[in-house]
Formats: structure tokens, C-alpha cells, sequence
């Protein structure tokens, strides 16, 4: 694939939750091969703008196009079938399945066959699931889950990765592992939008970012811009943010 080529591009996509404007014509672009991290506050709209691109919310203005073709007001699983997949902030398994069983719904718009061939590829990445394939679900660590639901979104061979909040409720180390977990998968290829509260460790792991506030994209640029940027400091990396990145 041409590395410049655009994946996905929003285009002054509104949404809004009853009466109550939620998104106000938002635009951002993710482009083949690249992470583009999302930050915000809490009630920014980040995971509705997240639920608009993957088909699970309606848009009430705007355009998204993935790979050139519209799919604003499409059904999930379609969306899903052309390779836009999305983990979602509360991880969503089924509790009472095992792993393996898990990792199989993950894979099921590909076939049996597709399943066989290509879980241990996902056990290689994540070798603490390897161990647990019989476990159930919702035995496992807090750490242990998001990885299964990384996971499981891998197995549906998706062109573009969407995670809401993959370090939400995790301890530092493990937070440390799934960013490197998704900075080898981009390393393979793979095409990441990423949202955060956690709006350092995003920008580190990302190529560009955009800051959306009440529903508007207030800031965009280079994650290396952004990290330098003083509204971006003081909302979102604390008032000793100088201190540590530049020591």
C-alpha cells in the first residue's frame, strides 16, 4: 500500500445523544500505516466520535469515508467485514467463553480455516493467553482481558485497529506492555486510531494527534508537536511535563 494514502477520513461529522450536541463537526484523517492518537478530557466525545466511525452511533451531519468508500450509517458488522475493527473502552468478552473460544468469534467473519492458521500468530504476541486458551474470560487479570480483547480484534484481520481507552484501569507495567504490543504491530503494517485520556503515553507511541474539546477538534499536528504545545502541557501532561520530557 501507498504509505501516503488516507484510510479514513472524517468530514464535519455532528452527532449528538437526544437534544444534546455531543460532536460538532468534527474532520481528522488517518492515513495507511500510521497511529493517530485521539486526546481529550472526559466528555470531550472522543468514544462517540469512535462509535460514528465504527457504525454503532448515527451522524447527524458529516462523512466518513474508510479506504475511499462512505460508510457513515452502515451496520457494524459490515464496517467490521471491510477491516475497520474496533476495541471498545469496556472490552466487551464474553465472560463465560474461554479464551480460545473468544479469539474464535473474533475470527468468525473469516472462516474455521482462518481461525486454525492464524492463533498462534496472536498467542506469539500476547504469550500470557497462551497459557490461559481454557481459562474463562472473565477469570482473567484486568491486563490479561484488554490483551484478549486486543486480540480478538486482531483475529478479524483488521486494516484499521481502533482501541477506546486501551490503558483505562491498568497498572503502569501493564500499560507499558500493550503499547509496545502496538508499536510492533505498526511496525508489521498495521494502520492504529488510538483514543486516550492518558494523553503522554499516546503522543509518545503516535505519529500525529488531534485534541478534540466539547466536541470540537481544538488542536491537531505531529505527536512531537503536540507534546510541545503549552495549551497541551497544562491541559493534559501537568505542570511538571517540562521537567521530566526534557531532563
Amino acid at each position: 500500500m501507498n504509505p501516503d494514502a488516507t484510510l479514513l477520513r472524517v468530514l464535519n461529522v455532528s452527532a449528538r445523544y437526544g437534544s444534546i450536541p455531543v460532536l460538532r463537526r468534527v474532520s481528522f484523517h488517518v492515513r495507511t500505516g500510521e497511529i493517530v492518537a485521539l486526546i481529550g478530557a472526559n466528555g470531550a466525545g472522543k468514544s462517540t466520535l469512535l462509535k460514528v466511525v465504527s457504525g454503532m452511533h448515527p451522524a447527524t451531519d458529516g462523512e466518513v469515508l474508510f479506504a475511499g468508500e462512505a460508510i457513515q450509517g452502515g451496520a457494524p458488522e459490515r464496517i467490521v467485514r471491510k477491516g475497520l475493527v474496533q476495541v471498545p473502552e469496556a472490552r466487551q468478552l464474553f465472560p463465560s467463553l474461554t479464551v480460545m473460544e473468544n479469539l474464535e468469534l473474533g475470527g468468525y467473519v473469516h472462516g474455521r480455516r482462518y481461525v486454525r492458521e492464524h492463533t498462534e500468530q496472536w498467542f506469539e504476541l500476547f504469550p500470557a493467553l497462551a497459557a490461559r486458551r481454557r481459562q474463562r474470560a472473565g477469570t482473567l487479570s484486568g491486563g490479561e482481558q484488554q490483551m484478549l480483547s486486543l486480540a480478538r480484534a486482531l483475529m478479524a484481520k483488521p486494516k484499521l485497529l481502533v482501541l477506546d481507552e486501551p490503558s483505562l484501569g491498568l497498572a503502569p507495567l501493564i500499560v507499558a506492555e500493550i503499547y509496545r504490543n502496538l508499536a510492533a504491530l505498526r511496525q508489521q503494517g498495521l494502520t492504529i486510531l488510538l483514543v486516550e485520556q492518558n494523553a503522554l503515553g499516546a503522543l509518545q507511541l503516535a505519529d500525529r494527534g488531534y485534541a478534540l474539546e466539547a466536541g470540537r477538534v481544538l488542536l491537531a499536528g505531529s505527536a512531537a508537536e503536540l507534546l510541545q504545545h503549552d495549551d497541551i502541557r497544562r491541559a493534559y501532561l501537568g505542570k511538571d511535563y517540562r521537567h521530566k520530557w526534557e531532563k
